[in-house]
This record gives C-alpha cells, structure tokens and sequence, in this order.
C-alpha cells in the first residue's frame, strides 16, 4: 500500500502557472502507475495526466500543451506543472497510484482555483 500526500494548490489568476506536489510514502517509480485527477463541482472526475510503470505520459485532451507530469525518484515525488491555466482549469487535483491502473490509491486532493 502506498500513501499520498498533494500540495501546490491554491488561487491563480487565468494564464498563471501552478505545480502541484504528490510525495509518496514509498517507491513509486517503476512500481506504480501514477496519475492527477480532477474533478470539477456538477461534473465527473478526469484523469489530466498518468506516468505509467515505464515512463510513459498521457495527457487528456484538454490540458496536452500545457500541462507536465513528471518525477523525482529520490523524492519519491511526482509533480503537475500547470501553465497557461483557464478557468475551466478550477478543480480539486487528486494524485492516484496503481500497480495495474492508475486509481488503486488515493491522496486527500488539492483544490485549484482558476480566475477568470
């Protein structure tokens, strides 16, 4: 099992950059799937960026350009670098772990709030 700790959130006007932290309670890197969800008030949780066991990203459609997902193996840490932030960006960012999927592990959430 794994534990998952967010910062980085807060306020931010539209067009501003946040990096957002997930510090692990253990080794992830090559052991875990590791993802950033969010998930906006009325609508559904999205997966916006995953780092897979091998080193490979995936961004959501809507966030590919400007946002980063990346990783400090011997902080055990994986970060969301967040530019060019819309207010449709507002969300509470969660980072998730997952041997087989991205989502077995859960951390508390981040809330990210975009002004227009």
């Amino acid at each position: 099992q794994v534990q998952l700790v967010e910062s980085g959130g807060g306020l931010v006007q539209a067009g501003g950059s946040l990096r957002l932290s997930c510090v692990a309670s253990g080794s992830i890197f090559g052991v875990y799937n590791m993802g950033w969800y969010r998930q906006a008030p009325g609508k559904q949780r999205e997966l916006v960026a995953g780092l897979t066991r091998g080193g490979s990203t995936y961004y959501g459609d809507s966030v590919k350009g400007r946002f980063t997902i990346s990783g400090d193996n011997a902080k055990n840490t994986v970060y969301l670098q967040m530019n060019s932030l819309k207010f449709e960006d507002t969300a509470v960012y969660s980072c998730s772990a997952g041997r087989w999927s991205y989502s077995e592990y859960w951390g508390q959430g981040t809330q990210v709030t975009v002004s227009s």
